[in-house]
């Protein structure tokens, strides 16, 4: 998957919605948007993380030998 693509995108839309409602809506503090925003925000950033690691080794012409 590309990064930043349109895929890419939709899924972080999908995720950062997700755990924003997840947060929300379970959530009885008088801080629970901020905390529903931070968690969202963070799970979008973890997920673009791990992508990026994915994707970086994708295209490797010199894998490390005996790797398994």
């Amino acid at each position: 998957m590309k990064l930043f693509g349109k895929n890419h995108i939709i899924i972080l839309v999908i995720t950062f919605v997700i755990l924003f409602l997840m947060n929300y809506i379970g959530n009885d503090l008088p801080d629970k948007l901020q905390r529903a925003l931070l968690t969202a925000f963070a799970g979008v950033v973890g997920l673009t993380i791990g992508l990026f690691i994915l994707n970086k080794g994708r295209n490797d012409k010199n894998p490390p030998k005996n790797f398994d």
